[in-house]
């Protein structure tokens, strides 16, 4: 397992770790925002597209082919740049990263359940997740310090040696987990088993918990700016979240495996909780800051590992490659979608209720299916 938590780490180190620092203080640095945006976003786009793809592949050769592939061509994007160090391979580098990222990414998750006995995925997902969280938290940080001593070059030769040494770690440790027979699926079957509450579900709290985190991280420092914060003080409050969220999964994935948290029961919480921090974000000053960074962090932690736990369970194991790949999908679209909304609405108002819409409609599902449960429950009886 080891070599997938730090497969999990690897992506999720390159995601914020290049993005927080392309537009750093460095001579290399990328000083257009439209060309800042273009390479934000190319490597998402490639990440929308390609994560159900290269997890439907994993389910057809095989989980470990695809995860290795991934983490050689990230580390051969990341040394393209290193070699090149012009700004057009810049471009060619980001998108080979996010191509990569999008094969290993959903082959590590699908391994993840694949080796794990339903009743330990709880907590294997729940260490995914965690050092999924600690390459979120140490990327900006330690990127910040590469690109500080010498530009974006040693950032992407740290990439790119990351990704051969995990490559190499998971040729050597992890065992093949040969694909399983699978019977002929129409893009009608496909559609019905997406469209299943038990897909739509998780799914949705996983692109709900995502796009909470997307916007704590972006914009709480915008919240602390305007209240008078330093730089260290919105530093520190987004480490608290991306700290939490990393304590709290595998604590959740450890409830769940041992019987004392059900599914449904953690996944309402922690959208309930995630939206509580958002609505905290409103207050005013550090108090606001730092509630709305551990409730945040608290909600998301809960949800991410009963969310992928769930979906492997309901998942038969010849595909849970192609269902790791499109849950990501999901996720991708809650990263974008978050910060669009919240941004959207502090246009024409303030970030304020910008905060609040994204709190209302992260509530009102939890609200409504605590509303509906007696009324199914008594029309049952």
């Amino acid at each position: 397992m080891w070599p997938l938590y730090a497969a999990g780490f690897t992506t999720a180190f390159g995601a914020h770790g290049i993005a927080a620092n392309l537009g750093g203080f460095s001579e290399d640095a990328v000083t257009s925002l439209l060309a800042l945006g273009g390479l934000l976003a190319l490597y998402d786009g490639a990440e929308v597209l390609l994560k159900p793809v290269f997890g439907s592949l994993a389910d057809r050769i095989g989980g470990k082919p695809v995860l290795l592939g991934g983490l050689i061509a990230f580390a051969a994007a990341s040394a393209l740049y290193a070699v090149a160090d012009s700004p057009g391979w810049l471009w060619a580098a980001r998108l080979g990263q996010g191509a990569a990222a999008s094969a290993f990414s959903p082959s590590a998750s699908a391994m993840v359940a694949r080796l794990n006995p339903a009743a330990k995925r709880g907590r294997a997902f729940g260490g995914y997740g965690f050092y999924k969280s600690i390459g979120y938290t140490l990327g900006p940080l330690l990127g910040g310090v590469l690109v500080w001593a010498g530009g974006l070059r040693p950032l992407f030769t740290a990439m790119a040696v990351c990704g051969a040494a995990v490559a190499v770690w998971a040729a050597l440790a992890v065992p093949v987990v040969p694909p399983l027979p699978r019977k002929r699926q129409t893009l009608a079957d496909l559609a019905r088993r997406l469209a299943d509450r038990s897909f739509l579900a998780p799914t949705a709290a996983l692109a709900a918990a995502t796009a909470a985190l997307s916007v704590g991280v972006g914009f709480l420092p915008v919240s602390g700016a305007a209240a008078g914060l330093g730089t260290v003080a919105t530093g520190a409050a987004v480490s608290v979240l991306a700290a939490t969220a990393a304590i709290v999964q595998p604590k959740a994935g450890g409830a769940l495996d041992a019987g004392r948290l059900t599914t449904r029961t953690g996944l309402l919480a922690g959208l309930l909780i995630t939206a509580a921090g958002l609505a905290a974000a409103m207050l005013p000053g550090l108090v606001g800051v730092l509630s709305a960074a551990a409730l945040i962090g608290i909600g998301t932690g809960l949800i991410t590992p009963l969310g992928f736990a769930a979906l492997a369970a309901s998942t038969p194991a010849e595909r849970i490659g192609q269902t790791m790949g499109s849950a990501e999908l999901g996720r991708e679209l809650g990263d974008a979608g978050g910060p669009l909304l919240v941004a959207g609405v502090a246009t024409l108002s303030t970030l304020t209720f910008g905060y609040a819409g994204l709190a209302l409609l992260l509530a009102t599902g939890p609200l409504l299916a605590l509303a509906l449960r007696p009324r199914t429950t008594q029309a049952s009886k």
